[in-house]
């Protein structure tokens, strides 16, 4: 009786160590084969312009192979779907933004909940929004003569969007609220397909992240009228905040976020914020960042999600004043 208590306790007392090390064990071994970040959108928005420099340098970094996997669709929350359900092993992890935050006072049936099934690790990028108007549709220079031009026109201007519900949508009509224009949306797939819709004239303009819109303005195929800032954006010292052109308070930023599926290790979250951290501080990312009108963001674990649960309240009432529904 005596040797089976001693074997118990000591069996016990081995596996006690043994569960105190999993932790330990399983951040030594990590990262052992790629990393899949899934991005909701498609190729070519905002969110894959700050997600592929990012996930280059992490690669770097962490000596695997960090996987941008696009995956758009209903306004962001298709991907948020997919990597809500993934395994929380620090194998999987999601890159998602403002889009996300606005979803639930949007769609009622929401497959996943941004709160309870992921993990917060830290904000990434924090641009602010953009009026770009495609000057072949639209005779202005400013946006005062943007604002005159569409009084004249009620309901007959169109504005590009990344889907019902997005930033872009909820901007634009915040925009037509501020300053008494009826403007019509057209949403797309993404920031991606919505640019190439804007630069090819099938839209007249776009209240985009200027991360995204940044390339496009250096190319001269679109035309930044303001920036929707308390300040203007270093990369464009041109292009005036819109209270400088003529709109007071009108204010949208979109920002882009890395979370991890709900059970991923803690250890393993921690080692991500700081390789994340560290990644934002590097001289390249910083360069690219401040190329796409984004400064790098300090906002990581808890305190990010104390962020997300004021934005999710902040947007909510956005899209209660603004009265825009979902079909």
């Amino acid at each position: 009786m005596k040797h089976s208590m001693i074997r118990a306790l000591s069996l016990a007392a081995a596996l006690g160590v043994s569960a105190a090390l999993a932790p330990t064990a399983a951040l030594a071994d990590w990262p052992e084969h790629p990393i899949n970040l899934i991005v909701p959108f498609p190729a070519g928005g905002g969110t894959d312009t700050f997600a592929r420099p990012l996930a280059q340098q992490l690669s770097t970094q962490l000596g695997q192979t960090v996987v941008v996997d696009n995956k758009g669709g209903a306004g962001g929350t298709v991907g948020a779907s997919v990597a809500a359900k993934a395994k929380g092993d620090g194998y999987t992890f999601f890159m998602g933004g403002a889009h996300h935050v606005v979803a639930p006072a949007l769609y009622k049936n929401l497959t996943y909940n941004i709160q309870k099934d992921f993990i917060p690790v830290a904000l990434l990028a924090q641009p602010p929004q953009v009026v770009v108007i495609n000057t072949s549709k639209l005779p202005v220079k400013t946006l005062q003569e943007f604002i005159e031009y569409a009084r004249k026109r009620p309901g007959e201007i169109n504005f590009g969007t990344a889907g019902k519900g997005s930033t872009h949508h909820l901007a634009g009509e915040l925009f037509a609220m501020q300053t008494g224009i009826k403007l019509i949306d057209v949403p797309y797939q993404g920031a991606g397909p919505m640019l190439s819709a804007l630069i090819g004239g099938q839209v007249d303009l776009a209240f985009d992240g200027l991360g995204s819109s940044a390339g496009h303005i250096r190319a001269g195929s679109i035309k930044p009228l303001a920036v929707a800032a308390a300040k203007r954006s270093p990369s464009f010292p041109d292009v005036p905040t819109a209270a400088e052109a003529g709109v007071p308070n009108y204010e949208v930023s979109t920002w882009y976020a890395l979370w991890a599926p709900a059970g991923t290790p803690k250890p393993i979250v921690d080692k991500m914020i700081a390789e994340v951290t560290k990644a934002l501080n590097t001289p390249k990312v910083k360069e690219t960042w401040a190329g796409n009108g984004s400064a790098t963001p300090d906002l990581t674990g808890e305190k990010f999600g104390a962020f997300v649960d004021s934005e999710i309240v902040r947007w909510g009432k956005v899209v209660k004043d603004s009265g825009v529904t979902l079909d």
